[in-house]
């Protein structure tokens, strides 16, 4: 009976887990959970003005610069490169939309929103799908990240990189699946000061057919709660001075 009840538990939160990484973002959503609302909170560009784009130029022009905005992407993009993310910007999917071979970057700003964005195959000599880099206060929600495990490990880069001293980011609702190398916190063994302060939660992510990363942490503070791992080849892997309070995870490895 009790191994029947941790049944019913998994597969209802894999159901609920299903359902609400569909759920469509509201141009003025803020972060409500984890280390994004501390420090004033996350707000990316609630209150700016909308655009919605269509094209790899356009996309790279609305999401450039420091004032307020909130960019919707439609349908699919293609390309072979990372775009830069402004601060103060919420960049949004809309239903259906898709960035194919290209990779969002946050270098170095602040306030940043990421929603309902599927992000697949962005090649390793272009970067990562979605890399976060010395930046702060950054929401990562219902996004889809992926590529495929028919090439070796280094054809792709990672799926999601936080490094070089994040601090006040919260990663929820996402899908990181068919990759090699999942998840990086902490830039490398030699950042410690760099990377001690980071501070990350990740909560209600579904990780699957991942062969590692999932996720690999170096220093700073960090969240990890009531996330799903299914058919990967690694686990939480906590290194070099880091800090982390794990609950609720469910495998089905």
């Amino acid at each position: 009976m009790k191994w029947l009840n941790s049944l019913v538990v998994f597969t209802a939160f894999q159901v609920s887990l299903a359902s609400v990484v569909q759920k469509r973002a509201s141009v003025n959503d803020v972060a409500t959970v984890g280390y994004a609302t501390l420090n004033g909170g996350t707000t990316g560009g609630s209150g700016g003005p909308t655009t919605t784009v269509t094209t790899l130029d356009a996309l790279t022009s609305a999401v450039s610069g420091d004032s307020k905005k909130i960019v919707i992407i439609s349908g699919t993009i293609t390309g072979d490169t990372v775009v830069k993310i402004g601060s103060n910007t919420s960049v949004l999917g809309a239903r259906g939309s898709s960035l194919n071979g290209v990779g969002l970057r946050v270098l170095n700003e602040n306030n940043v929103i990421i929603r309902n964005v599927k992000i697949s195959k962005v090649l390793a000599s272009a970067g990562d799908a979605l890399g976060i880099q010395a930046s702060h206060q950054v929401w990562v929600d219902h996004c889809d990240l992926s590529s495929d495990r028919d090439h070796d490990k280094d054809f792709y880069d990672g799926l999601l990189d936080l490094t070089h001293g994040i601090t006040g980011v919260t990663v929820t609702n996402c899908k990181l699946h068919d990759h090699w190398k999942a998840v990086l916190i902490g830039h490398s063994d030699n950042n410690e000061e760099e990377d001690t302060p980071i501070t990350v939660t990740l909560a209600l992510n579904d990780w699957s057919n991942l062969n590692s990363r999932t996720p690999s942490i170096r220093f700073g503070h960090g969240h990890i709660f009531n996330n799903v791992f299914d058919d990967n080849n690694d686990g939480i892997n906590t290194r070099d001075g880091s800090y982390w309070l794990e609950e609720k995870p469910l495998a089905n490895d």
